[in-house]
């Protein structure tokens, strides 16, 4: 009688991972964009992504140095998964420090997520109308000095003794699915971080069809939203009030209400609940008016005119709860427009 041997392996959830990871396509486009090296044997470039990906989500610890310890004690099924003989030399140091090195390059990074981006989009049906972008910062305990990405800047964090990179995302909506990101020194301005976010997601969607792309008052640079309109995309974004804008909008509101109590457009469009919830009335939520506005842009030497639909809301209850007037001008449209 032969003897049964008998070994015990704590998979979790790492397999489960896997599998999506290979459905998603990350292991076919990492190995069509990453070459397998030539005096490397084992795992290829998209099956260590994957197996190292899947640690990171399993163990919620990002640390190279952790993981061929990791998966020694996954040999077994990582080698039934793969079909292949998998050893913890595969997750060295080394090797994925090599990894990361590749994926750090511009280029190839730009090709995996525009691939990506393109196989998700099409298997799954999702919806290319709308993007959302936004930036925020990460505090680290990191020499700036020695690093060219850890900088010295307005921390959201309220920590200004450490540095921070600055991370910018764009995402597909209603998912949330990130598109692109970018990944900054600490001490980089929002301005110029959308336009090429923008036409990197333009490139990467399969169809390329108008977008609406809505962000935070940091996008309302003029030579931003020029871009958008010239590309022919759309924008939505609220309204800061940096310099005379706060003047300029409160005069708007007093012309446009003057105008709508004497019958004359625009006039003031009162939005209620659906619901009545036991009033005789549905409740007022928000009045709101729509001016149009023209604005002028220098776009590579010349100057490039568009109009743009100003929509000004007014919260009732707003006030009152926060014991403010009317002093915010906020851009809320479900079409595409331009705000």
């Amino acid at each position: 009688m032969s003897k049964l041997t008998i070994q015990n392996e704590r998979v979790d959830d790492v397999i489960l991972i896997l599998t999506m990871l290979v459905e998603m396509g990350i292991v076919d486009i990492v190995d069509g964009v990453v070459p397998r090296h030539g005096n490397r044997q084992g795992l290829s470039a998209g099956e260590l992504v994957a197996t190292w990906l899947a640690y990171i989500l399993s163990t919620s610890d990002h640390r190279l140095s952790y993981v061929e310890n990791w998966s020694e004690g996954l040999l077994v099924a990582l080698s039934i998964f793969w079909g292949a003989s998998v050893t913890a030399q595969d997750f060295t140091d080394d090797r994925l420090g090599d990894l990361l090195i590749v994926l750090s390059n511009d280029e190839v990074w730009s090709e995996i997520e525009g691939l990506l981006n393109e196989h998700t989009i099409r298997v799954y049906n999702l919806p290319t109308d709308v993007v959302r972008i936004d930036t925020t910062s990460v505090v680290m305990y990191h020499d700036s000095e020695e690093s060219v990405l850890a900088a010295f800047g307005h921390s959201k964090d309220h920590r200004p003794d450490l540095a921070q990179v600055k991370i910018a995302l764009l995402t597909l909506d209603p998912l949330a699915m990130p598109l692109v990101t970018t990944v900054v020194p600490g001490n980089t301005a929002d301005d110029g971080l959308y336009l090429p976010l923008i036409e990197q997601a333009r490139e990467s969607l399969p169809d390329k069809k108008p977008l609406l792309h809505v962000g935070d008052s940091k996008m309302e640079a003029a030579q931003t939203r020029g871009q958008i309109d010239k590309s022919g995309d759309y924008y939505l974004l609220p309204l800061s009030q940096k310099g005379a804008q706060k003047e300029l909008l409160i005069e708007q509101v007093k012309k446009a209400v003057a105008s709508s109590a004497e019958g004359n457009e625009p006039k003031l469009l009162d939005i209620h609940e659906a619901e009545t919830n036991g009033h005789d009335t549905p409740k007022l939520i928000a009045r709101m008016m729509e001016l149009p506005r023209e604005q002028v842009a220098t776009l590579d030497g010349d100057e490039h005119t568009w109009q743009e639909r100003l929509i000004l809301t007014y919260s009732p209850p707003w006030p009152t709860s926060n014991g403010k007037g009317l002093s915010n001008a906020c851009a809320m449209e479900p079409k595409p427009c331009k705000t």
